[in-house]
Formats: structure tokens, sequence, C-alpha cells
């Protein structure tokens, strides 16, 4: 397995946040002309414009666009949650939302949801927006290609609370909640084994995801109780059904072909499921599989995949409560909550 190395980075402090009011007391107007001026509003005179909107500038104040449009309701603070996720599309982060939205309508707040597909340059700027637009606190599972922190730190130096779900930052002490990848994939590979399986393949997301760490790590381990070593030659980092029909020819073609697939997630799974029935392996007598997710895919494939339920809808309401507990000061927002939700392996037809 690749090591991931640690990158160094050097942390800027921004300045606090300013209000309007300390802006209207600095040029001597009401907080109504400050808003107006920002607004860019001509009956404003340039030159008090362009003084004003400098000076916002130069101490980093954004207009509050969300608090504007949320003008009627007298809670402060704005009681809206912004949330990034990496890709909508996938079950599981679908359930976290659900979760989350469930813990946070219960408590009087909204949520704003943003998705990074994947990619650093888009969750950055979508921080950025979410910091212009004053949400009261930001939950975030970081893009598979994040290796840099500086946006998740200017929220928190700002006072924001900021809380993680499934994919950590390591590179920042903020508050956290997973799943317990570990145990999930460790009792995921101990069934494999004691049903008779001896060369098992993992397909794995990138190796920079603590969840992945997490997961290989229960994989070697289970492996290493049976006395079997790690062959790093079935282990390839693949975490889509596309992916996964593209390389698992290959490995099926070895003469010491694995006769068991753990996967990092079930759309993986139900590709490896896929090429295996169509190149003429039976399963799960031939070859068995086994998924981490257990979304609507795992019941809707033949047969049924075997998978490990990662409860997503728990961990939303757990990432919820944490940040509202932040922001209500029912949690001191410096102190640093790490909540684990527990696994549960669903045996169904692709194990023997």
């Amino acid at each position: 397995m690749a090591k991931f190395a640690q990158i160094g980075i050097t942390t800027v402090t921004e300045p606090k946040l300013i209000t309007m009011k300390d802006i209207a007391r600095e040029f001597g107007v009401s907080v109504a002309t400050v808003s107006r001026a920002l607004s860019d509003n001509r009956r404003i005179s340039k030159e008090r414009r362009e003084a004003i909107q400098a000076f916002a500038r130069e101490h980093n104040f954004y207009p509050n666009i969300i608090g504007e449009q949320l003008r009627h309701s007298r809670v402060r603070p704005t009681r809206i949650i912004g949330v990034i996720v990496p890709q909508l599309v996938h079950y599981y982060f679908s359930s976290i939302l659900s979760g989350i939205e469930e813990e946070a309508f219960a408590r009087g707040y909204q949520m704003v949801v943003a998705q990074s597909n994947e990619r650093y340059k888009r969750e950055e700027k979508i921080c950025q927006q979410f910091y212009k637009n004053k949400v009261c606190g930001v939950i975030v599972s970081q893009a598979k290609d994040t290796l840099i922190y500086d946006h998740f730190r200017k929220l928190m130096d700002n006072d924001i609370p900021l809380v993680f779900y499934d994919r950590i930052c390591t590179g920042v002490e903020a508050s956290r909640v997973v799943v317990d990848d570990y145990m999930g994939a460790y009792n995921a590979v101990t069934h494999l084994l004691e049903t008779g399986c001896r060369r098992v393949a993992f397909y794995s997301s990138p190796i920079s995801l603590e969840i992945s760490k997490n997961r290989y790590n229960g994989y070697k381990d289970a492996l290493l109780h049976y006395g079997i070593p790690v062959n790093d030659g079935l282990v390839r980092f693949c975490d889509n059904r596309s992916d996964a029909e593209v390389i698992t020819p290959e490995l099926l073609e070895r003469t010491d072909r694995p006769d068991a697939f753990f996967a990092v997630n079930d759309d993986t799974a139900i590709g490896i499921l896929y090429t295996v029935k169509r190149m003429g392996f039976r399963v799960p007598d031939d070859i068995s599989i086994c998924g981490f997710t257990n979304g609507e895919r795992a019941i809707a494939c033949d047969p049924m995949l075997t998978t490990v339920e990662q409860r997503g809808k728990r961990v939303g309401e757990e990432a919820a409560n944490i940040l509202i507990g932040q922001v209500e000061g029912l949690i001191p927002i410096g102190k640093v909550e790490r909540r684990v939700v527990r696994t549960k392996l669903v045996i169904r037809g692709t194990t023997r």
C-alpha cells in the first residue's frame, strides 16, 4: 500500500469579523446607510459608497445575503446550516442529508446544501460562499483530492463551527462523526474467510482518505488473524462501478484469481458482481462479494448483496446535533467532539 505523506501547512489567521454596526460607527452613519452602500444603492453618493465598500473589503466583511433574504426572521444568529456533500447521487450521502435535515428541522434550523463534485477548488469556493453568507455553521465531508485545509481553518478562525462527517480532515482539529470503518471492514472480511474464501481482493478509495486507511487496516488484520499475508496484487484503488467493470476482468483471468471481493462501497461491489457473472462465474459458489453501504441498490441486484450497513441517517443526526450544540452554546465551540456510529454486517446472497 502506498504511504500517505503528511504535508506541512502554514496557518494564516484571518481577522475577526466586523459588523455593519462597526462600519456605521466608523463613518458616523446609520446601519441602513451602510447596507445601501454595500448594495451599491445610488441613493448613497459614489464617494461614500466606494469608501464604505473599500473599508468592508479591507476588514474582510461581506453582506449577509441569506440574512437579507430572511430579514423577517428575528432569530440571531441566522439559523441556516451550510452542508457540503461530495456527490449527491450516492445513497449514503443522501441518507446523511436526511439525518441532518431531520435533526435541524426539529430544532428550528434550515440547511443549504452544495456538492463539491469531489473537487478541492469547488469545495474551497463553497466555503467562501458560506462564509460570506454567514451561515451559523458548516457540516462537511471533504473531497477526495483535498490536501490543503486553509478554507476550513478560515471558517474556524472566524468562530464558525465546523463538523466533519464520513471523510474527516486530520489536518484540522474539528469535531467529527464517522462510522466504525475498521470494524466494519474487519467483520466483513472475517465473514468471507469463515465461509471458506482465502484470496480476498480489496477495492479501496484513495489512501489519502482516513476511511480508506481504516478499512484497509480492518481488511489486513482480518487476513492476518487467519494467518493469510496481504497480497498487494489483490488491492486496487477503485471506488465506482464503471472502473470496477474495467479492472475486474484482469484479476479474474489470473491463475490465482480471487475467490472473494470486498469493495469500499456498494456501487463498486455491484460493478464487480456484474463483471463476475458476465464472465461466467457463479456467485457465491465460485466467487463471494461484499460491499459497504447497504443502500437500495444492495437489494435490487441478483443475487442481493452482502454488505456493511453504515447507518447514514444516524451519522447525519449526530453531526447536526454537535453543530447546533456549538451554535447554541451547549457544547463549547473549541471542544472537539468525536462520535462513532457502529456498523452492522448484513448477510445476503452474494456470500456463502
